[in-house]
């Protein structure tokens, strides 16, 4: 029975995923979450939300597009959630072929999970002719699933490289978390924006709209400032620590310069009376942002090791399983 069992072991391990291999996956669905952000983005900008009035084909009898090009970009839409759910799958069961940790491992069970909760609210958009709470639980989902997808390829980077001690004291981790909150914040308040914007996604179909554009754009810019400002300090701590966490410094610098090129197409898209086409940047940029803002925050927990520059008082090195 002890052979057997051995046996068997050796077998599991056999058949185990390459950490690289498992960080190289962890990668593409972070990447995939980024583009089904961009393309669901493009479908309300370009008004083809009811491009494909039918779920999951494009119209009743007719399960591929035939009409425009507002069908194409919906229909292409759904083939590239599609490949999403297909590849948050395939990591989901990756990792219990990795030595993951628990909390990775259901994760990564999470955002299949979440990725796969797109459909029923993609389905529930079109039946309620893109009702706003709908879109932009839509959206807001995305985002999520984003962040959680970051954090993951955290996880996955750790059986690599390993992980250091955390380089900023509790008190700062805490506060950064409080940052990130305010960077959802700042999704929610933009995603609300758009709920209120020109762009309706539905073409000649009239679309209920959140309110007057102007009121929750002055909301939207208050949200920009407390968020702005939280995070000016959190770089100003991490400026004066640099010479104990340069790489860290650096990686925060990186991330604010995404933040500037958000605050500028912001305001360019306003004063252009938004087009659909820098409109379409800001959400992309903005995904990338709030990627780079969890990456930042979750450093603060978790940092890898080449974060880290190596004293000879500082604690080893050591490896997440």
């Amino acid at each position: 029975m002890h052979v057997e069992s051995t046996s068997a072991a050796r077998r599991a391990r056999s058949f185990a995923l390459q950490p690289v291999w498992f960080l190289r996956l962890a990668a593409l669905e972070l990447f995939a979450l980024w583009v089904i952000v961009a393309t669901g983005a493009a479908v309300r900008l370009t008004s083809s939300g009811l491009g494909c009035r039918h779920w999951p084909g494009c119209e009743a009898g007719h399960p591929l597009p035939a009409k425009d090009y507002h069908a194409y970009i919906e229909f292409g839409n759904r083939v590239v959630g599609g490949v999403t759910i297909l590849i948050t799958l395939f990591v989901a069961v990756a990792a219990f072929w990795t030595p993951l940790g628990r909390r990775a491992k259901q994760l990564a069970v999470a955002v299949f999970a979440g990725t796969l909760a797109q459909a029923p609210l993609g389905y529930l958009a079109v039946k309620t002719d893109l009702r706003w709470p709908v879109v932009a639980a839509h959206l807001l989902l995305s985002m999520v699933l984003l962040a959680g997808a970051v954090v993951l390829v955290f996880f996955a980077s750790e059986l690599i490289g390993g992980r250091a001690e955390p380089l900023v004291p509790r008190e700062l981790r805490l506060y950064g978390a409080g940052v990130a909150v305010a960077g959802l914040a700042l999704v929610v308040s933009g995603a609300l924006a758009t709920a209120a914007g020109p762009h309706s996604g539905g073409g000649t179909t009239e679309v209920h709209r959140l309110a007057r554009l102007e009121p929750v754009l002055y909301a939207h810019a208050g949200v920009v400032a407390v968020f702005g400002c939280a995070f000016l300090f959190l770089l100003g701590y991490l400026a004066a620590r640099r010479s104990r966490a340069p790489r860290l410094f650096i990686a925060a610098l990186a991330v604010l310069a995404v933040l500037l090129v958000q605050v500028g197409l912001g305001e360019l898209q306003y004063r252009l009376h938004l087009p659909w086409y820098l409109v379409l940047l800001h959400v992309a940029v903005a995904a990338t942002a709030w990627a780079g803002i969890v990456a930042l925050i979750t450093a603060f927990w978790r940092p890898p090791a080449w974060l880290a520059v190596r004293h000879a008082d500082d604690p080893p090195v050591r490896a997440s399983y």
